[in-house]
């Protein structure tokens, strides 16, 4: 039985949002908040994969994230690194695939390395797929396939008449990463914050106002079980 057939979206976009203010709630500092918040992305890659789902793309640093605290911002560089050692070499063993999108030159060039290390290290397992986006913004992953596009006019690989819906994709960094069926955000936020723009045109928007810290495999079930009661016509009647 397919995906599709049981309801179960194949690719859950998560915003995982809430993890300051969780802290800021029980006294803690932000630093405590995101610490959980880390913890909490394995439990729910665990039951994501376990219940069927195929990709999973994690919101994890935007764009906007590097305009933080410069206090902040070196700790969550901090987890991240950590991330990558520890919680990586794990998902390696599992035969995971990790995909990074985001503007990865920001980060520091052994943190660089290793994300294209990993890539290439996992990149034959095809089971279960992480997308981890890091200093990613939507509006600037659209600007950068519009000059690959321009590049290619000017270079004669085809005509402006050639541009349609999948050289735009060709374009942008979630080439070949199927389009988000259903995105979760936490915290009680209801928007996207510049994630996603373009591939999320049809996905189903699920909000709750659980900070992401508290956010459980219940949780994950109840937002698949709401996605599976909804009917998604993609503009057909």
């Amino acid at each position: 039985m397919t995906n599709e057939e049981q309801n179960i979206p194949t690719h859950i976009a998560f915003i995982m949002d809430g993890n300051g203010r969780w802290a800021q709630a029980r006294g803690l500092s932000r630093t405590e908040g995101h610490k959980r918040g880390a913890e909490v992305v394995r439990t729910v890659l665990e039951r994501a994969r376990e219940v069927g789902v195929k990709v999973v793309t994690l919101f994890a640093f935007s764009s906007e994230n590097w305009k933080r605290p410069k206090e902040e911002v070196d700790i969550l560089i901090s987890l991240f690194r950590q991330y990558l050692s520890r919680d990586i070499e794990e998902l390696k063993k599992q035969k995971v695939r990790i995909t990074f999108i985001g503007d990865r030159e920001k980060f520091p060039s052994d943190m660089v390395k290793r994300m294209n290390d990993v890539e290439r290290e996992t990149s034959s397992f095809n089971d279960f797929r992480v997308v981890l986006a890091l200093s990613y913004g939507a509006r600037d992953d659209l600007i950068a396939a519009m000059k690959k596009i321009a590049i290619d006019i000017l270079d004669r690989k085809y005509l402006i008449s050639n541009i349609d819906e999948a050289r735009v994709c060709e374009a942008l960094s979630t080439h070949g990463i199927p389009y988000p069926d259903l995105v979760i955000r936490t915290s009680g936020e209801q928007r996207v914050s510049n994630f996603l723009l373009w591939e999320l045109a049809y996905a189903e928007l699920y909000f709750t106002p659980i900070y992401w810290p508290d956010f459980n495999e219940h949780d994950l079930d109840e937002a698949i079980e709401a996605y599976g009661r909804r009917d998604r016509r993609f503009g057909q009647v």
